[in-house]
């Protein structure tokens, strides 16, 4: 039953995650196109307000006018809107995600033991302080460096450093879909730090200030705006983090950190791209077409390294190496070595038995996919399933899955 619960919390927390995140993704990249598109007003009466900047649009059959001001507005509204709950809701749910899919089974989900062998309360305290110490460092980095000239620069060399030392190190430490999910989480993470620490306390002291008659102090705005832009960049390649455990053969790589860094990169190349468009298009900045292709290029070489051999020559090798057909018989005792542990009479994982034939035939395609193509199973391969093995379940399958 326990596993029951935990697949409808992983459900409807997903739900959840997956829901805020889009509304907080969503209004990030709003106001970074909002930001990239304003023109300079034509009005006189905007212009004596302070307005520096203004956008004209239409959707959904009506026209919108935002405005933005160089400084403090002549006074301010009764009713003000802040952005700042789909962040927050977003960590908490992924937080919460994190932990009923992998820290509550750490041993099974987390730890890899030909890796570290680690116990499970330590593949916890260093999960987590992955999630903090990365923070610590990054914020650190903008702390000194932000400020100073060429300072964005600087920021970008050393965080990219960061996140591919990172990136090593949980490749190396956990199983190869956690250390993805980390990555991911680490980043997201921090996300969310710049606006709980930075972008709002900014925003409430520059209120403040404003309902006090104060002058407005521009750096609470200079440290949110670059703080926001880090976001921006950080987006994509958290996506790819959190949508990667789908897909086996970026993980499950030898060189899968290589693989993690270089798609996190693509993707704040592209973001890149998409950024400074809006901009291009106005005259403001150079033709940022260079960045998408950059990302592109390295997709490409990406796909091209991780490319599966020539299906005639896997097909001969597998004929030259296994000339005979499988029995059952052969196969039920990799399923018991292997697999009953978790899926048996005793316990039943995801409501699935493989201690019967009727079973395993039922669920055959099931096996060959989670066992032969995606190689997810045995999770992190804790029962050391060998690769004649996994091709030993696959040419069971491809020769019509029989069961005696």
């Amino acid at each position: 039953m326990e596993s029951y619960y935990l697949d409808w919390a992983n459900l409807l927390l997903r739900w959840v995650h997956v829901i805020t995140a889009i509304a907080w993704i969503g209004s990030s990249f709003y106001f970074v196109f909002l930001d990239s598109s304003l023109t300079s007003p034509e009005d006189e009466a905007l212009k004596k307000q302070g307005v520096s900047g203004e956008l004209w649009a239409l959707h959904g059959g009506g026209f919108y006018h935002p405005v933005k001001f160089a400084g403090a507005p002549p006074q301010l509204p009764e009713h003000l809107h802040w952005f700042y709950w789909e962040s927050y809701t977003t960590w908490l749910s992924g937080f919460a995600l994190f932990t009923v899919s992998y820290l509550w089974s750490a041993s099974t989900y987390l730890v890899d033991k030909s890796k570290m062998d680690w116990a499970p309360a330590e593949a916890i305290a260093v999960a987590l302080a992955f999630l903090v110490v990365f923070w610590l460092l990054y914020d650190g980095i903008c702390r000194v460096f932000g400020q100073k000239k060429n300072g964005d620069a600087i920021v970008g060399a050393l965080v990219l450093v960061l996140v591919c030392v990172a990136s090593w190190l949980a490749c190396h430490w956990f199983s190869g879909r956690a250390a993805f999910l980390l990555v991911g989480a680490m980043i997201a993470t921090s996300m969310s730090a710049n606006v709980f620490f930075w972008i709002i306390p900014g925003q409430r002291t520059m209120v403040a200030q404003i309902k006090a008659g104060q002058p407005v102090d521009p750096i609470h705005g200079k440290r949110g705006k670059q703080r926001s832009v880090h976001n921006t960049y950080f987006t994509l390649p958290v996506i790819f983090a959190m949508l990667s455990g789908h897909y086996s053969f970026t993980w499950s790589h030898p060189q899968n950190w290589v693989i993690l860094i270089a798609m996190m990169f693509a993707g704040a190349a592209i973001r890149q791209f998409f950024v400074m468009r809006h901009g291009y298009k106005l005259g403001r900045n150079g033709n940022p077409l260079g960045y998408a292709l950059v990302g592109i290029c390295v997709l490409a070489g990406l796909i091209a390294w991780l490319r599966p051999a020539p299906a005639a020559a896997a097909a001969g090798a597998s004929a030259a190496s296994a000339p005979t057909p499988v029995d059952f018989k052969s196969l039920q005792h990799v399923l018991e070595q292997r697999c009953t542990q978790c899926h048996g009479a005793q316990v039943q994982m995801k409501g699935l038995r493989l201690d019967s034939a009727e079973s395993v035939q039922q669920h055959a395609q099931a096996i060959y996919q989670q066992v032969v193509v995606q190689k997810l199973m045995p999770m992190n391969n804790a029962t050391q399933i060998t690769d004649d093995e996994r091709a030993l379940i696959g040419r069971w399958y491809e020769a019509g899955a029989a069961t005696h």
